[in-house]
């Protein structure tokens, strides 16, 4: 069977011998068009003329956006370097290509490597074919090419997302809260605002330059050049085990955070911290394909991402008929978004007044009632000790830290990092054990 495929390879010497190499009939492959950038490759892919692409990690525009458009059309990638040249084979790797070979590999290699690709690509089960060959890595070992590097180690650090529908019902504050408390009690910690409609953890901290964390790091992911080093440097430091990366400062500059991007910035920041906590946007909506006829840009993808990649959710609701009614409506699409993450209901603003009775009683009847939720977290209303930390761009901890609130959020902290809680002071706090 011949195999179809495309090139994008740009000021390759070595490209026309390739091509050439490569039509002959004995390797089985057929080059169907040269493609000279990314949107003439996009387009080729989106004919389904081709079933591969040997392209090179200097194409002009080449990041994790269009290789997912790639992937989703189909088409097997095998990225191709200059021999020796490290620098661009690690960023086709960071931007997700598994099988990079030097250009003088041999056309043998280069068309078996294509075949194993797209093996890969059409079935799932790599015991189609004899010896894992189905696995582009076991290909390149067979033909005594240079072995594929393992993947970069995930690290053991938990991700929780903190979401919660319109209406401000205190994500922010308990997403920086929790971030805080965890890092008091000694858990490295990175707090991650992902907020794309009203990020403002950098506000609330008291931050006074506007630094690029967040869109930054997606930026650096995008074109494959994010790494631990980029990551940290890119990350505020405000205590030993609490870093920030801060979001992006207008809402009108949401397109910056794709959703492959903020996937890649998740993985790796996994590794930076024990804990990561994730400030979402309230909004779940994926209707772009609706609205447009080709791929769209995903307004609410950092949220969606950072929700499908969150061990825990926790939804934040706020403790009024309102408030309650939206986190309730809001319960069916998350659990759809975060099948696999643990999800846990935080009613906040809880206070007396709202409805009569006792408060707690109220809102646990009305979520069980509704919701079918026996086990929330409930947190007080502190209106007092909140209005001191913020006008002095603190946390609470430090602004109020004989709070009521703050005592609840360093035991919610406590049980997301799975540490015991040690008597709540203003100071620094080491995990017991």
């Amino acid at each position: 069977m011949t195999l179809s495929i495309l090139t994008a390879v740009t000021d390759a010497s070595w490209e026309a011998d390739l091509v050439a190499g490569l039509e002959d009939t004995e390797h089985g492959v057929t080059v169907v068009r040269r493609c000279v950038d990314v949107a003439d490759l996009l387009a080729a892919a989106a004919t389904r003329t081709a079933e591969a692409v040997v392209l090179s990690a200097d194409l002009r525009r080449l990041d994790r956006e269009a290789l997912g458009r790639l992937e989703a059309a189909g088409v097997a990638i095998v990225g191709l370097v200059e021999p020796g040249d490290e620098d661009a084979e690690r960023r086709l790797r960071q931007l997700g290509v598994l099988v990079v070979l030097p250009s003088d590999a041999g056309l043998m290699a280069i068309a078996v490597a294509l075949q194993a690709a797209v093996s890969a690509v059409q079935s799932s089960s790599q015991e189609s074919l004899p010896g894992g060959l189905a696995d582009p890595g076991s290909a390149l070992g067979w033909l005594g090419g240079p072995p594929m590097p393992a993947e970069l180690p995930v690290g053991a650090g938990r991700i929780v997302a903190v979401w919660g529908p319109t209406g401000a019902p205190g994500r922010t504050m308990v997403a920086v809260g929790l971030a805080d408390e965890a890092s008091r009690l000694g858990v490295p910690t990175l707090l991650v605002d992902a907020d794309t409609y009203g990020g403002c953890v950098a506000q609330v901290l008291g931050f006074l330059d506007e630094a690029p964390g967040l869109a930054a790091a997606a930026r650096l992911a995008g074109t494959g050049r994010l790494d631990l080093a980029a990551l940290t440097g890119l990350a505020r430091t405000t205590s030993s085990w609490l870093r920030v990366l801060t979001g992006i400062a207008r809402a009108d500059r949401w397109p910056e955070l794709s959703g492959e991007a903020i996937a890649s910035v998740l993985d790796l920041c996994r590794q930076v911290a024990a804990l990561v906590v994730i400030d979402c946007g309230f909004s779940l909506e994926q209707d772009e394909e609706i609205v447009y006829d080709t791929v769209a840009p995903r307004r609410n993808a950092a949220t969606i991402g950072a929700l499908e990649a969150a061990d825990t959710v926790l939804a934040v609701g706020a403790a009024d008929p309102v408030g309650l009614h939206r986190l309730v409506r809001g319960l069916s699409d998350l659990r759809e978004l975060s099948p696999g993450g643990r999800l846990r209901v935080v009613v906040n603003k809880l206070r007396r007044g709202i409805t009569p009775g006792d408060p707690h009683a109220e809102a646990a009847a009305a979520l069980l009632r509704h919701g079918g939720i026996r086990d929330a977290v409930y947190l007080p209303y502190d209106r007092a000790a909140l209005d001191r930390a913020l006008g002095a761009g603190r946390a609470l901890a430090d602004a109020a830290p004989s709070s009521p609130l703050r005592r609840a959020l360093s035991q919610l902290a406590a049980e997301q990092a799975g540490v015991a809680v040690p008597a709540v002071s203003g100071g620094r706090r080491r995990a017991a054990g």
